[in-house]
């Protein structure tokens, strides 16, 4: 223990714990990207697609997942209690890059994406409500960008982000292993 933690305790306990900070890191990250999403839905008015709804899904598991995971290292979980909690953040991470790959191909059209979301609209009803159904219905479609930024949609950047809670989840079951 260094002269720093004995003299500040409080501080000791944070930085020691590598499932606690990686834990933290990543319920930060996932709340920080989930504002950002809602900033663009609610603020900027860019609606999100089936596949965008469906990419926030791994921060809603990753906030309480993560809190949980430091709560439970913080009161000296057994290891494998640990290692499990961060696993699941590290996979549910990892899915979410891949979703947000193949959101970004179908966005590239590198590939066809949901029926639901891309493609040719082919249901429209009859002619007679026809026009009340294009006045109300505002399809969000999944292969066209709405918003880049240096190149990459925000399908991209979901992967970006994906990727880097992946790896401090790695980096938490590397160093909780050894502990």
């Amino acid at each position: 223990m260094t002269l720093h933690a004995t003299a500040n305790p409080s501080h000791a306990g944070l930085g020691a714990n590598p499932a606690v900070v990686a834990a933290l890191a990543i319920a930060a990250i996932a709340a920080a990207t989930l504002a950002g999403a809602w900033f663009f839905q609610l603020v900027q008015d860019i609606r999100p697609c089936p596949l965008c709804l469906e990419q926030r899904y791994a921060y809603y598991l990753a906030i309480p997942l993560g809190l949980l995971v430091a709560f439970v290292a913080s009161r000296d979980a057994p290891r494998p209690v640990l290692l499990a909690g961060l696993a699941l953040l590290a996979l549910a991470a990892l899915y979410n890059a891949w979703l947000g790959g193949y959101h970004a191909g179908v966005e590239w059209k590198f590939w066809q994406g949901p029926t639901d979301c891309s493609g040719s609209v082919v249901d429209l009803g009859s002619a007679g409500t026809l026009l009340e159904r294009l006045d109300t219905v505002k399809v969000i479609r999944c292969d066209e960008v709405q918003w880049r930024f240096l190149g990459l949609s925000l399908a991209g950047y979901n992967v970006l982000i994906s990727l880097a809670m992946a790896a401090i989840a790695a980096w938490g079951i590397k160093k909780t292993s050894k502990a």
